[in-house]
């Protein structure tokens, strides 16, 4: 840990880091980073690195702990081993777990969670590197997720601290401010300017928490618009994929439309090929009709040709029929007369 300051704030009325009193740390967010999870973001604030992801609506088990009439949020709020310089003890800790509960309070105003009976929306907010903090942060990440995930919500929530140091308010406090100031309280808001999560460390008097309260909301709002300009431009980005999709195919298809097109030439050439194709197969269709009609109609003459020719192969095949069966009986008169003259010669013999 490092060692206190002598002081916060300079005569300029800059802080150690160069920034105002009612200045925030930059932030960068990017939603989408996980692809197994539902939703999720990673945030990037000051010196914090965050991970948030979502994974839901699911069935929730064991079934004794499902609500009938809605489903359960269960948010879980880590720290890293290696986030601090210190190593600390892996697992939940007694803080871990009092962060857990509160954030998840934080969501429950505006998350529709009456249109999922039954069912769990887990959300897990893993700190990677801490820097004073870490559970605003981790809150606005995780709303980052659940609108990655597509969960139906009322609004966003931001949140953002106000601390005391040097006996002046300032907004978003680092890490050498979180861990000497004075004091240190954590918000949270939603759009409307709802409070969904306050808490307080240290002591200020009622004036000075209600300037507490409108630094907070200020904070809260341009974080809001960050979260917002995150969204947009990664539904902007994916309509614009879309758009220029239809633009490249409407380009090939007038490009193949217009390599297609023939010239005045090849029209012209076109059409005198097309008027002599036609005359040739006109030419055709009437050598086939007339082929058509010789052998389909045939004429008086060859109707008379062919019964002839009919008589003629009919009465062909009567003579040879007759032929066949005079030989036949021939046959059979010639054998008849040798077994008489071999009768005959037999008996002289005798």
């Amino acid at each position: 840990m490092s060692d206190k300051p002598e002081k916060f704030i300079d005569e300029n009325g800059l802080r150690l880091d160069g920034r105002r009193v009612d200045e925030i740390r930059p932030m960068k967010m990017e939603i989408g980073v996980l692809s197994r999870a539902d939703g999720s973001c990673y945030l990037e604030w000051g010196k914090n690195k965050v991970l948030a992801a979502v994974y839901g609506p699911r069935e929730l088990h064991p079934r004794r702990l499902q609500k009938a009439d809605s489903a359960l949020i269960r948010y879980r709020y880590n720290m890293a081993a290696f986030s601090v310089e210190d190593r600390i003890r892996p697992g939940p800790s007694r803080r871990s777990i009092e962060i857990s509960k509160v954030s998840r309070e934080a969501f429950e105003p505006v998350v529709l969670t009456h249109l999922y009976p039954g069912a769990v929306i887990d959300v897990f907010a893993e700190v990677l590197q801490a820097d004073a903090g870490t559970r605003t942060a981790a809150i606005n990440a995780a709303c980052m997720a659940l609108a990655d995930a597509g969960i139906p919500m009322k609004g966003l929530v931001s949140a953002c601290a106000v601390g005391k140091v040097d006996g002046q308010l300032v907004l978003d406090l680092n890490k050498p401010e979180d861990n000497y100031g004075d004091a240190d309280i954590p918000m949270a808001m939603t759009s409307d300017g709802e409070i969904t999560l306050v808490q307080m460390d240290g002591d200020v008097t009622p004036e000075e928490f209600k300037q507490a309260i409108e630094m907070c909301k200020e904070g809260c709002r341009q974080i809001m618009e960050l979260q917002k300009e995150t969204l947009k431009n990664k539904f902007t980005k994916l309509e614009d994929v879309e758009i220029s999709d239809d633009e490249e195919e409407v380009d090939v298809s007038a490009l193949v439309e217009s390599t297609l097109e023939p010239s005045g030439d090849d029209v012209e050439g076109e059409e005198e090929s097309e008027d002599k194709s036609d005359d040739d197969a006109d030419q055709e269709e009437e050598v086939e009709d007339a082929g058509e009609d010789s052998v389909d109609e045939p004429g008086p003459e060859s109707e008379d040709d062919e019964d002839e020719d009919l008589d003629s192969v009919e009465s062909h095949s009567d003579f040879e029929a007759v032929e066949m069966v005079e030989d036949f009986e021939e046959s059979f008169t010639d054998v008849d007369e040798e077994d008489a003259t071999e009768d005959e010669d037999d008996e002289e013999k005798a």
